[in-house]
Order: C-alpha cells, then structure tokens, then sequence
C-alpha cells in the first residue's frame, strides 16, 4: 500500500490533477456560501424544512447550499435527474437507443441533451423552491418588487448557479482525478459529518452522565461499524467464469469473469423513492393554504417515510426501482450476445438462450442480495434516530448510514483507483 502511495506522489502529472481537483472543489465550496440577490435569507433562519425528505437528501449533496440558500442551492442534482432520465428514454425511444452504436459521436449527442433538459428542470426546481418557501412576496427582501420577473430573475441566478456547478464537474473529469459529478456530491456530503459529530458532542458529552457517554462512544462503534460494511459491500461481486472457444484447455487457467456488483443500482433508487414521495409533500406545502387539514394530514401519513404508512411505502419503491435499473444497466440479453460475438461461454451453459436466461437468474439473485442491502441501509438513518430518539434538527444532522456513505464509499474506491492506474500509465510511458 505505501508503495503505491508513493507511486502516486512520486508522479508529478498526477499530483497537478490532484491540485486542480482540489482548486476547483475549493471553488464550489466558496460558491456554495454566496446567497441568492434579493432573497429574504431570515426566512430561512432555524427552519428545519431544508433538512427532512427529498429536501434533506438534496441538501446534503449540496454541501447544506440548499439550507443557505446559496446561488448553488440544486448543486449538480439536475444534471444527475436528466442524466437518469435520458438513460430510460433511450431504453424506449429507438433513435436514441441507436446513438449507443455511434460511439464518440453517439456520446457526445447524449450529452448535450443531458445538459439541456439539466438546465430545463434546473429552472423549473429553481422557481418551484423559490415559490414554495412562504407566501408569495415574503421570499423578497424588503423595498424590493414583488413582481414576476423578480422571481424570474432569482430563478435564474439558480440556473446559472447549476450550469456553474455542471461546468466545474466536467473541468473535474477532464483536468483533474475522478469523476467531477461523483466527487462535487461525496464533497457535500463529507460536509455533513462534522455536523453530526458536534450535534453528538453537544447532546451525550455536556451532561456529564455516564451513561450518555457509553452511548457516545456506542453509536461511533456502529458509524465505524456501518462504514466497515459499506466499504465490503461496495468491492463484493459475483463472478460468472468464462471459456474461451480459440484459447488452448489443459491445464492453463484463465481469470477471465463476468463481474456482477451485489449492488449494481447504487443509490439512484433510493433517490428514485425519496422524489417520488416528496412531490405529493411538496404539492401540498405550496397549496396549504387551499388545502384542507384533513387532506394535509392523509397524505403526511401516506408519503412521508418518518410516519409507518410512508415508511414501508418508501421502503416498497426502493426495492422495485432497484430491480428495475440493474435489469436495465446490466442487459443479460446484450451479455450473451456479446459472449457470442467473442467466441466466449460459461461452462456446462449452451450459448443463446440458455446463456441469457442462466446470467438473468445469477443477476436477479445478486439483485435480491443487493436490494436488501440497500433498504438496510436507506431504513439505518430512519430506525436509528426512533432508536435513539433523535427529533427534530438532531435526527437530519446525526445520520447512521445512508445513501451519503454509500457514495462517499464508492466514490473514494473510484478516484483511488483511477489514481493508480494514472500513476501507473505514466510510469509505463516514461520506459519508452
């Protein structure tokens, strides 16, 4: 290991992406602390709103821009909701599907596309949060227009705050180490730790009991503990071995495999859950006014994941959205296909069909491993702050577990990985 470390020190081309990652996260953190012209910033003082729901989620990626209400205040969010949402319309629109088969030039059409429909829903998010805020006219400073365009004007500034951010993600990806977007999102969410080891601090060390100190040093075991699983679970696969038809048996041996990750979603069904109850919530906080209290509380009941109703609900969505994204990702069909066109096969398995519908049930058994994982980990945060008792502030700030782990874990993984293999091309042309 300390080799490898000084593998990647020793190489100065790989220290000067390094650099740049860092000056450019530098950036967006200096960014994310700059409000919103015109907006009434004491609206927002001591409102725990920006740190329960969809919201809470959203906040924590954005490094709390969105509690600050910062000109970052979506961060990179809309470009992952439309990056996610041209991946489903390339599954149903068959011009778009084709652009697969293109390449360089198929990838750079998919991108571009992403980035306008990124900025489309970064306007329409920009102006439904303004709006939902309070009644309209208190979002606005005092002595200022009340007026349309000044909420146009606000909602812009947001927009220009996302394609800053999308801007800063691809300069990331392309000078600096890893993936800009990934990184932009584990940085805000690294943000919220210290947070939650103060509000820890100030809630178990301050009353001198020993027994709040056992339950201090108890729930960071099992923060320890929980990053311990993540980080196995993130590196555990599956393999499937395979033969090939023009390489020579005997006894040489071949490490060639199918990998198939345990949890192959990642965390975009738990995002899939959390947007999904969060619109009906969202509907009805903008309409409180012509909303009865009767209907209001229904749909509390219903789509919110802190009530029982909501919990299992949510629980339900992340289990169906995570079978349906593997299954969609990891194309079995396409797999055998391609073992196909390889001259490649699995022992004891006939190519075709038979090949397809083998690697479909290895998939959907690895799904079953996975998705439960992964509701594990999305219901730690909620079972744990009913627990330990954590209300209010304290149950959004001190959070066991999470999607925030998992992409701070698989994040991490990523960028020291491509470090290396940075690290060791370098070293390779130097021999030359």
């Amino acid at each position: 290991m300390w080799q490898r470390i000084k593998n990647v020190l020793a190489n100065n081309s790989v220290m000067a992406r390094v650099g740049m990652t860092l000056l450019l996260i530098f950036i967006f953190r200096v960014a994310s602390y700059i409000p919103i012209p015109l907006f009434n910033i004491e609206l927002f003082k001591n409102n725990a709103t920006w740190s329960t729901g969809f919201l809470g989620i959203l906040n924590s990626y954005t490094g709390q821009a969105l509690a600050r209400f910062s000109v970052l205040s979506l961060g990179i969010s809309p470009y992952i909701t439309a990056s996610i949402a041209v991946q489903l319309l390339q599954t149903v629109i068959p011009s778009m599907k084709e652009w697969e088969e293109q390449g360089d030039v198929g990838k750079a059409k998919t991108q571009r596309l992403t980035k306008y429909l990124a900025l489309v829903l970064a306007f329409a998010q920009s102006l439904l949060l303004i709006l939902g805020t309070g009644v309209r006219g208190s979002q606005i400073q005092v002595g200022v227009d009340s007026g349309f365009f000044t909420y146009f004007y606000m909602a812009l500034v947001v927009t220009a705050g996302s394609a800053f951010t999308i801007w800063l993600a691809d300069l990331i990806t392309a000078k600096g180490v890893g993936n800009g977007s990934s990184l932009i999102i584990a940085v805000g969410v690294l943000t919220s730790i210290p947070i939650m080891l103060t509000t820890l601090s100030n809630k178990y060390l301050g009353t001198g009991e020993w027994t709040d100190i056992a339950i201090y040093v108890f729930i960071l075991l099992l923060y320890v503990a929980i990053l311990l699983g993540v980080v196995y679970m993130n590196v555990a696969k599956r393999k499937i071995p395979i033969n090939y038809a023009n390489r020579q048996g005997g006894k040489v041996r071949t490490d060639s495999n199918i990998p198939l990750k345990i949890n192959s979603a990642g965390v975009l069904p738990v995002i899939f859950a959390s947007t999904l109850l969060s619109v009906p919530l969202s509907i009805v906080g903008f309409l409180e006014d012509s909303v009865g209290a009767g209907t209001a509380s229904w749909v509390n009941a219903i789509f919110n994941y802190q009530e029982p109703l909501g919990f299992i609900i949510y629980l339900l969505l992340i289990i169906a959205f995570s079978f349906f994204y593997t299954f969609m990702v990891t194309n079995p069909h396409k797999i055998a296909d391609n073992l196909s066109k390889s001259n490649a096969y699995i022992p004891g398995v006939r190519p075709g069909d038979d090949t397809k519908n083998y690697i479909a049930r290895i998939l959907f058994k690895v799904t079953v491993i996975g998705t439960v994982y992964l509701v594990m980990l999305a219901a730690l945060p909620i079972v744990t702050s009913w627990v330990f008792g954590f209300v209010g502030q304290e149950a959004a700030s001190i959070t066991l577990g999470g999607t925030g782990l998992l992409i701070v874990v698989g994040v991490a993984a990523d960028t020291t990985q491509q470090l290396e293999a940075q690290a060791n091309q370098e070293t390779y042309q130097g021999l030359f």
